[in-house]
């Protein structure tokens, strides 16, 4: 175990720090709204966008993904799409992470195959079209120790051996909608499993 952790240690620690110095992905309230009205969801971050969405005046545990260049508007998911909401009126409620862990109801998952992780709390479940493995231990979440880092070196119990997984912030999209996410992956579920590559989301 204490090898495993040098080894991951030692992966994070070469790469570039600028990664580590992005804020989100993270999760916010919608605040400062009229109990019977809406935050509206908008195609560009402006107030002259159309709008395709909105969002209830007490929504919780909202996926900012990313922010535009002023950093007034965020983006977020709708339905099969991505649109913008003035971050004005979100709060936000940040990430909970704690040392050697990964954040709390975090989902991965790709395309080409089909095949997702989802963090039960210590185990991961595996799911694809032909199989479901529960209780896939993870053994370990290595972090670089900077506060607010979403970067995790995971090692777990894959299928029929070790496996191996690097969360890391990036734009990524799943290949199939128009869907917006702050986090990729790239994991091998036994050592000669071929690499998966996908999106996470910090929500279910």
């Amino acid at each position: 175990m204490r090898i495993l952790r040098n080894i991951a240690f030692v992966l994070v620690a070469f790469l570039p720090l600028g990664l580590a110095a992005q804020p989100l992905p993270a999760l916010y309230d919608v605040q400062g709204v009229a109990a019977d009205d809406v935050l509206n969801i908008r195609a560009e971050p402006s107030a002259r966008a159309a709008i395709i969405g909105g969002l209830a005046p007490d929504a919780r545990g909202i996926e900012v993904v990313a922010r535009n260049d002023a950093g007034t508007w965020g983006q977020i998911n709708t339905g099969e799409q991505s649109g913008w909401v003035s971050l004005r009126y979100m709060a936000l409620r940040g990430v909970h992470i704690d040392h050697y862990n990964l954040p709390v109801g975090l989902r991965c998952f790709g395309t080409e195959p089909f095949w997702s992780l989802e963090n039960t709390g210590g185990a991961w479940s595996y799911r694809t079209p032909e199989m479901t493995r529960e209780g896939l231990e993870i053994r370990v979440a290595q972090d670089s120790g900077i506060a607010e880092d979403l970067r995790r070196m995971v090692l777990f119990n894959g299928l029929g051996g070790p496996a191996t997984g690097f969360i890391y912030p990036a734009e990524c999209n799943d290949g199939m909608s128009d869907r917006a996410y702050g986090l990729a992956i790239g994991v091998m579920m036994s050592p000669s499993a071929p690499l998966l590559s996908g999106c996470c989301s910090l929500t279910r």
